[in-house]
């Protein structure tokens, strides 16, 4: 596994922080169309001795998810973007068909250990977290579940194609929260099976998902995650480390050393099923002297978190050494 960071703001002390401390792999948010901008993103990523490996968040696709006017334009777009990813060399392309085009909570300062704010969903309570894209529903009622299989069905099979062209796997992020009806929407990428679902749709290595363990382990189904990790390691590209306390209808986010999931378990199933991919530290509590105004996304509890990944991932991967080493010492001749 390869230690990612999304990095907001993108600048160089962040940057910087990130190098310094063992990031590797840089995840950016929409860079737009143009392959000017990208190519400068990943250029810059680089002078700090790190790559460019994923673009994920605010990428436009609700006229998509939808199927409302601009539809076909947008997956145009889409498929400019991916292209300009394969020129570029970004590997992976995350993206949702999230009805609301994000992660939604309805808590957004909740206080954590030592007072650290972290968000939460109580699905007795009004969303907090509303995203505006420029985008408004231009139906009088919801897209049904079965609409968004059609849509879904219709974008994988315009834009797979393009990705194998490009080198480019899509990783297609689970539904946050995920619960099948969210106000009046209903929602469908909430399970092991709705992803077997989407695989099933296309059936091509380009078309893979983000693992976000943080996300399955709030669902109402109590998902064992290091079993799931391991049930979906063939089509994982991309994951989110991250944990949270309780499951719906009502849970929060916490610390990764503080939450209900077992953690080491889940990084040695990330070793022990052969996964190379970029994971990274999702939400994480926001600490003291940080402003809250990007909830989950400020840096000072990412630096804390990577320090824990880093610690598991070496304790995964000696444990993995000392059983290979103990099966070569017992086979024979």
């Amino acid at each position: 596994m390869r230690i990612a960071l999304l990095v907001t703001p993108l600048n160089d002390k962040n940057l910087r922080l990130a190098a310094q401390i063992g990031v590797t792999d840089i995840v950016a948010t929409y860079p737009g169309l143009k392959f000017e901008r990208l190519l400068e993103i990943r250029n810059r990523v680089e002078s700090f001795g790190m790559r460019l490996s994923v673009i994920e968040r605010l990428i436009p696709t609700l006229r998509i998810v939808h199927n409302t006017q601009g539809r076909d334009e947008q997956i145009e777009d889409f498929k400019t973007l991916i292209r300009n990813m394969g020129q570029a060399g970004v590997e992976i392309l995350c993206y949702s068909w999230m009805p609301d085009d994000d992660w939604q909570r309805t808590e957004v300062e909740l206080l954590e250990r030592g007072g650290a704010k972290v968000t939460a969903v109580d699905l007795k309570k009004p969303v907090a977290t509303p995203t505006d894209t420029g985008y408004r529903r231009e139906k009088n009622e919801p897209t049904t579940a079965e609409q968004l299989w059609e849509n879904l069905e219709y974008f994988l099979k315009e834009v797979v194609p393009v990705a194998e062209e490009a080198g480019v796997q899509l990783s297609l992020h689970p539904d946050d929260p995920p619960v099948e009806v969210l106000g009046d929407q209903p929602r469908i990428i909430i399970s092991p099976e709705a992803y077997e679902r989407v695989f099933d749709i296309v059936d091509s290595p380009a078309n893979g998902v983000c693992l976000c363990q943080g996300t399955m382990a709030s669902s109402a189904q109590e998902f064992d995650i290091p079993s799931l990790i391991r049930r979906l390691a063939p089509r994982i590209n991309f994951a989110h480390f991250r944990d949270v306390v309780g499951a719906l209808p009502s849970f929060r986010e916490t610390f990764h050393d503080n939450g209900k999931t077992d953690m080491v378990a889940c990084m040695d199933a990330y070793y022990e099923t052969g996964l190379n991919c970029p994971v990274r530290p999702d939400h994480v509590p926001t600490l003291e002297g940080e402003s809250n105004e990007a909830p989950g996304y400020h840096m000072l509890g990412r630096l804390w978190a990577v320090g824990y990944m880093r610690g598991l991932m070496q304790a995964s991967e000696s444990k993995l050494k000392s059983v290979i080493g103990e099966r070569m010492a017992e086979a024979p001749g």
